[in-house]
């Protein structure tokens, strides 16, 4: 039997993305994205939501791309699959988990950017930035 590991991901970008190029020169972006849920509170009626953070990471091609293009508040479509890594920092492992991309569609109006699939959609509003954390990019 197969598995499948597949992650499909719209939301914002809460910060510009980080690019460097590794010892041998391949290109690496990192952004994150958020996604947002809102529902009414059965109870009380009162509007809820719910804002979750996606790390996303790049290489190659898509990379520049990624690193050429992208901007806090830009609304993008990404697809790729989800893989946990681990490091060592002052002796303390650490953990994260994150969406490697395989494919990237900048959403939006026309005049706010370039689209790398062909397909637009209305602009969204910028989300906030993600908490600021020790992930070695």
């Amino acid at each position: 039997m197969s598995s499948v590991n597949k992650a499909i991901i719209i939301g914002n970008l809460g910060k510009d993305h980080d690019i460097r190029n590794t010892q041998d020169g391949k290109t690496v972006t990192s952004f994150t994205i958020a996604t947002s849920e809102e529902w009414k509170d059965k109870n009380t009626g009162e509007k809820k939501s719910k804002t979750e953070w996606h790390r996303i990471v790049s290489f190659g091609k898509l990379a520049e791309i990624c690193g050429e293009y992208l901007v806090k508040g830009k609304q993008v479509y990404v697809e790729g699959r989800i893989q946990t890594r681990s490091w060592e920092k002052d002796g303390v492992t650490r953990y994260t988990t994150e969406i490697v991309a395989d494919q990237m569609r900048m959403l939006g109006s026309r005049g706010d950017s370039h689209d790398t699939g062909g397909n637009q959609s209305p602009q969204s509003a910028p989300a906030q930035s993600p908490p600021e954390d020790d992930i070695p990019f």
